[in-house]
């Protein structure tokens, strides 16, 4: 008898100590419940027209809301010879060419011999609120851009901002 309750003893302990490792998988699953695993291809991305970049642009979101202040990845599709003028962003931006050749610059003036070409697999990283301006040139390029919202688009030059120009016509 006097073995048997040190063991019980031991167990009972033993079980209190392994109580929290064994419930804590079940609230890491708790705070995971709320993320989910997102998948595409490239051929079922749905595009929609992007009037805010250009006419002839295209963007596809892959993930969040645009609007929100969470993160969020999309794609843009510039058509050929498409200008982007002097533009701010109200979030960080991480780009990734994925197609074609952008010509990317930053500065408050146009300025294209400014541009550096940036081709299939190289990017660049700009901060919220850097002027900043982009064109292709014969070909169209496709671009990804992620960071946290909001995201949107201010132009410097009111007749930079293909919105406006669309409403005068």
């Amino acid at each position: 008898m006097k073995v048997f309750a040190p063991r019980c003893l031991a167990v009972i302990l033993l079980g209190g100590l392994l109580t929290p490792v064994a419930a804590w998988p079940a609230s890491q699953e708790k705070e995971q419940s709320g993320k989910k695993f997102i998948s595409f291809k490239k051929s079922q991305i749905k595009w929609q027209d992007a009037p805010s970049i250009g006419p002839g642009a295209k963007v596809a979101v892959i993930e969040g809301d645009l609007k929100g202040t969470e993160p969020f990845t999309m794609r843009i599709k510039a058509p050929a010879n498409a200008k982007i003028g002097v533009h701010t962003h109200p979030a960080d931006e991480k780009v990734t060419v994925l197609e074609g050749t952008l010509y990317f610059a930053t500065g408050d003036k146009f300025d294209a011999k400014k541009a550096t070409a940036y081709n299939a697999g190289d990017g660049f990283i700009v901060p919220q609120g850097m002027p900043m301006y982009a064109f292709t040139k014969g070909k169209p390029a496709t671009i990804q851009l992620h960071g946290t919202g909001p995201w949107g688009i201010n132009y410097h030059d009111p007749a930079d901002d293909p919105m406006k120009k669309a409403k005068k016509q």
